[in-house]
């Protein structure tokens, strides 16, 4: 399989996708936190002391996923049409799951902003929870499905739509 982001010499490069076929893009990811159940309780009752964890968490990923060519050297810059962030919590493990939803009409997907939102909105997560809870850990930050372009439906983990 040939790297698409070197050339010939092996240099980093963007890919040209000048002939790729518009179509709509689709890409869903996720991840968690793992936090203590006391802190979990502080989140939910919203009463954690810098304020709504989901709220702000929920526009540092679309804040994220917007801006994800700035973060990521060798990604395009996209015309999002949708950042969905999305939040629930797995009593069993302690966590809060977090779920991110990108769509664009476009020459390439949009996996690497659907990561880049669960990334950002974990981050804060933790930045909000650390004075609280010195143990919480960012983990299984994944692809999950991408639909759009050549290759079409990949889903990657069933049971997330």
């Amino acid at each position: 399989m040939k790297l698409t982001h070197l050339d010939e010499q092996g240099r980093a490069r963007m890919v040209d996708v000048t002939a790729k076929e518009s179509t709509a893009r689709r890409a869903v990811a996720a991840g968690e936190v793992v936090l203590r159940r006391k802190t979990l309780d502080l989140i939910r009752d919203r009463t954690l002391p810098k304020g709504d964890v989901f709220s702000v968490a929920r526009v540092a990923g679309i804040m994220a996923a917007k801006r994800t060519a700035e973060w990521i050297p060798l990604c395009h810059p996209l015309p999002l049409s949708s950042v969905s962030v999305s939040f629930g919590v797995d009593e069993a493990r302690n966590a809060v799951c977090i779920e991110v939803e990108v769509k664009c009409f476009g020459a390439t997907g949009v996996e690497m902003e659907a990561l880049t939102a669960v990334c950002a909105a974990g981050l804060t997560i933790y930045d909000m929870c650390k004075a609280v809870d010195r143990s919480a850990r960012i983990e299984r930050v994944r692809l999950l499905r991408k639909s759009g372009g050549k290759s079409g439906d990949i889903v990657l983990e069933e049971g997330h739509d």
